[in-house]
C-alpha cells in the first residue's frame, strides 16, 4: 500500500510540472502567433509583442516551484493528498496558461492598430494570472496541512 502512496504521489508531482507546462506552451502559441502578426503588420514596437507572448510562461514556473515544496512533503502518509494537490493544481495552471494566452493575443491584437491601449488591454491577462497565483498559495497553505496532518 505504501508503494501504491508513493507512486500516487510522484504521479501529482510531475502532473503539476506537465500540466502546467502544457498551459504555458498553449498560452505562449496563441499569444506567439499574435505577435508574428503583428510584428508582419507594425513597423516598431515589436519587442512589446514578444513581452507580452512570454507572459503564459510564468505557469510552467509556478507549477515547477510548487512540485519542489510538494516533494519536500512526499511521505506515504501524505501520497493521497500530494497527488490531489498536485493534480488540480496542475489543471488550473495549465486552464489559466491557456485562457492568458488568449488574453495576451487580443491584446497584441488590439494594440498593433491602437498602441495608446497597450498597458490597459493586459489588465485581463493580469487578472488571470492572479487567478494562478491563487491556486499556487493555496495549493502551498494545502501542503502545510498535509504535513501537520501526518504528525
Amino acid at each position: 500500500m505504501d508503494r501504491i502512496l508513493i507512486g500516487l504521489a510522484y504521479l501529482g508531482l510531475f502532473s503539476t510540472v506537465s500540466l502546467s507546462a502544457i498551459g504555458s506552451i498553449i498560452g505562449c502559441a496563441k499569444s506567439g502567433v499574435a505577435a508574428i502578426g503583428a510584428m508582419q503588420e507594425t513597423e516598431a514596437g515589436h519587442g512589446k509583442f514578444l513581452g507580452v507572448a512570454a507572459l503564459p510562461s510564468t505557469h510552467a514556473i509556478l507549477g515547477i516551484v510548487l512540485m519542489f515544496i510538494l516533494q519536500q512533503k512526499t511521505s506515504a502518509e501524505t501520497g493521497a493528498g500530494v497527488f490531489a494537490i498536485g493534480l488540480f493544481a496542475g489543471v488550473a495552471l495549465l486552464m489559466c496558461g491557456s485562457y492568458q494566452g488568449n488574453c495576451c493575443a487580443m491584446a497584441i491584437n488590439a494594440s498593433k492598430s491602437k498602441p495608446e491601449i497597450f498597458g490597459k488591454s493586459l489588465a485581463p491577462a493580469g487578472i488571470v494570472e492572479g487567478f494562478a497565483v491563487f491556486v499556487f498559495v493555496m495549493a502551498l497553505v494545502l501542503s502545510q496541512s498535509l504535513i501537520m496532518g501526518s504528525k
